[in-house]
């Protein structure tokens, strides 16, 4: 008996390890939807301004080809050789491609300018919002899945 009392405790037992642990997952999952919800933010914001460098690439392709780009590739950069109206290397490879920060960007030429839509590649994930955008330099969103459009809410 004396032999026992006279052995100290070192460590914890496994019930203190269970309950920090339980601690450490009750702060997690309050914690995660913050987080998510912060990282989507960032990502809308990410979209609006990829948009403003669409618009700012549009103004620039027009002063050199006197017309709109009709699409992403023809702001990106050419695959070989000098840049062109093909080609005209105003904005980066991944935005031309498409897809960047979680969105889908689309540009699409018209009778009257362009338009630029943006919808996250995953909804509820990648972003909440959808946005669009045309020659007007007006950027408007939708909250939900269902894409912007020029009658959606402008963004102020």
């Amino acid at each position: 008996m004396r032999h026992q009392n006279n052995r100290r405790r070192s460590g914890f037992s496994l019930i203190e390890l269970l309950i920090v642990i339980a601690i450490i997952l009750v702060i997690a999952a309050i914690a995660a939807p913050k987080l998510n919800n912060a990282r989507m933010h960032s990502q809308e914001m990410a979209a609006i301004r990829q948009i403003n460098t669409v618009h700012t690439a549009q103004t620039q392709y027009m002063s050199q080809f006197q017309k709109f780009a009709e699409n992403l590739a023809q702001l990106g950069p050419p695959a070989s050789g000098a840049a062109g109206p093909a080609a005209s290397d105003l904005i980066p490879g991944d935005l031309a491609l498409g897809e960047k920060t979680g969105y889908i960007f689309t540009v699409t030429g018209t009778k009257e300018g362009y338009t630029v839509t943006a919808v996250p590649k995953v909804f509820n994930s990648t972003g909440r919002r959808t946005f669009f955008s045309d020659q007007t330099l007006v950027i408007r969103e939708n909250w939900g899945a269902e894409p912007a459009t020029a009658q959606s809410k402008e963004i102020k």
